[in-house]
């Protein structure tokens, strides 16, 4: 996501023709698309786009367990408890 980032920011400066970039050349502005496009085939590739949506819902998943059991008035999940699990 930063280097699509950087390189909007570098395609408009190069195109107001903003100090010092604007006598770089096309391909050295260019260049973080390229590179966004590599991590994104990279992440995908390795699976570290599913890991990190899993990681997301799993927390999720045990906030709104933590709240129900806190609203139940149970003590907290069985991760915050801590001891041995039964």
């Amino acid at each position: 996501m930063w280097f699509l980032v950087l390189g909007v920011l570098g395609v408009a400066l190069k195109y107001f023709e903003i100090a010092p970039v604007a006598v770089w050349s096309w391909w050295t502005v260019l260049a973080p698309f390229a590179l966004t496009l590599v991590w994104w085939a990279y992440a995908d590739a390795s699976g570290y786009t599913r890991r990190k949506v899993m990681e997301k819902e799993n927390a999720r998943k045990q906030a709104r367990i933590d709240r129900q059991r806190g609203e139940l008035g149970l003590p907290g999940s069985r991760s915050n408890r801590g001891g041995k699990p039964r």
